[in-house]
């Protein structure tokens, strides 16, 4: 876990603070928790279809991706939702890549397709596997309104290409070391279950991020160590910040969510 975590650690601008890892423990909180996680998986994913639709595949492809993301979109967007009837659906092939026209729109249009359907897979994976967590222990699976801080950072990202590709997969690089660094900040303080699963996601997290990070330094075709920076203080300002809410990626708990006043 340790060299896992080192190269992590060095990238992000700030640990996580001890005040939301003391609401995070609490067990009146772990209901939002896994909620949060559960849309994070399905978010990340989401992304990364969003990145290979736009600068990886011919839109003709474009349907094969919305097939593949529909079982789990109708599950969170449908007002009535049966868990246990998505979790023992009938799966169809995970693996697309064959039946997707690869575009040539960027020189590493392949290495990001071939990526990002490899972290697709897996998040999906992740969604399902917190799902069945959620459902073993009588939590359902309800709306829940998403934080500010994937929306902050997105909100800095440049407005040109390429400058706007190399941002967001540096964004995409924040989002995922952070949330590997909390995986193995919650883990102590959670019960066998939870500590082993969350101990088990350190590793394909540690890759995603690694891969969103190697994307943008072959697109820039050079340093990228300013722009890195510049997210780095950005992203550590949001973990530092109060927040009203919280959330799996949320920033310092103010007292009321501390006290577990808040319930949104």
């Amino acid at each position: 876990m340790q060299q896992l975590l080192a190269p992590i650690n060095a990238f992000l601008g700030c640990e996580t603070p001890e005040s939301w890892i003391q609401a995070a423990k609490k067990p009146e909180q772990l209901h939002v928790l896994l909620i949060d996680h559960c849309n994070c998986e399905l978010k990340a994913a989401q992304t990364a279809m969003m990145m290979i639709r736009k600068y990886a595949i011919e839109k003709s492809s474009a349907d094969i991706l919305k097939l593949w993301a529909k079982p789990y979109e109708d599950f969170v967007y449908s007002q009535t939702r049966d868990a246990k009837a998505f979790l023992n659906r009938d799966v169809k092939k995970n693996d697309i890549t064959a039946d997707l026209v690869a575009s040539q729109h960027l020189a590493v249009s392949a290495d990001l397709l071939s990526k990002m359907i490899r972290l697709i897979k897996e998040e999906f994976h992740h969604f399902e596997q917190v799902l069945q967590i959620m459902a073993s222990r009588g939590i359902a699976y309800t709306n829940m309104r998403a934080g500010q801080y994937a929306k902050q950072l997105i909100s800095h990202v440049r407005t040109h290409e390429p400058l706007t590709i190399i941002d967001k997969l540096i964004v995409g690089a924040f989002i995922e070391a952070r949330s590997c660094e909390r995986f193995a900040k919650l883990a102590p303080h959670l019960d066998d279950e939870l500590a082993k699963f969350y101990t088990s996601l350190l590793r394909s997290e540690a890759r995603h991020y690694q891969d969103y990070l190697s994307l943008a330094e072959e697109v820039a075709g050079g340093n990228i160590t300013e722009r890195v920076e510049f997210f780095r203080i950005k992203e550590a300002e949001l973990i530092l910040a109060e927040d009203n809410d919280f959330r799996f990626h949320s920033g310092m708990p103010t007292v009321e969510v501390l006290l577990h006043k808040t319930t949104k």
